[in-house]
């Protein structure tokens, strides 16, 4: 089997985050290819990740800083981890010092995986014990509902009924995310 590529994947969550730490520490790898994106990582549909799986061939070297970096939960890295594997391509991850190709970094996989995914379901009951002490002592109010021109989104609805703009266009008219765009449409009696 020929030599493969040494390929990087890194993430971070927000904008605001800096991806110069998890870079730093995966330079010593001889990296020839950089995947760098940032995005949440609670589930597998983004762009830079599939493009990475996508582009990785039989012998390459998936490097990451942390299993974090590629997947929140166990079902999707073990998903990613099966579908390296069955592409003949190893995975190297720096802070757990795991490499899948030895028996050894294939059973560390799976344990840190499970605990990951254990930590995070407790941070989230822990979130949610808090907001309902809060809200019980009329503290939390929960988000602000978005406020859009009723005029406006009147305008704007017609048109992307008729198909003149998409919702992309829709979003970016009236001020607002995709997300909340789609919720509004579910709510909107014309």
């Amino acid at each position: 089997m020929a030599k493969g590529q040494h390929i990087a994947y890194v993430r971070v969550s927000t904008v605001e985050q800096n991806e110069a730490r998890q870079v730093e520490a995966l330079k010593r790898h001889d990296i020839d290819r950089w995947f760098t994106e940032k995005t949440s990582g609670k589930n597998t549909n983004r762009s830079e990740l599939q493009r990475m799986l996508e582009f990785v061939r039989e012998g390459d070297t998936v490097y990451i800083h942390d299993l974090s970096r590629l997947a929140r939960s166990t079902k999707d890295l073990l998903e990613i981890v099966d579908l390296l594997k069955s592409k003949g391509v190893d995975l190297v991850s720096n802070k757990e010092n795991i490499d899948s190709s030895t028996p050894t970094g294939k059973l560390m996989l799976t344990m840190i995986g499970a605990i990951a995914e254990f930590e995070r379901a407790n941070l989230l009951e822990r979130q949610r014990e808090g907001i309902a002490i809060a809200k019980k002592a009329g503290k939390y109010k929960g988000r602000k509902k978005i406020e859009v021109d009723s005029e406006l989104f009147k305008k704007y609805y017609d048109k992307y009924m008729k198909r003149e703009i998409n919702k992309v266009q829709f979003a970016k008219a009236i001020k607002i995310s995709r997300p909340t765009l789609d919720k509004m449409l579910k709510e909107y009696v014309a």
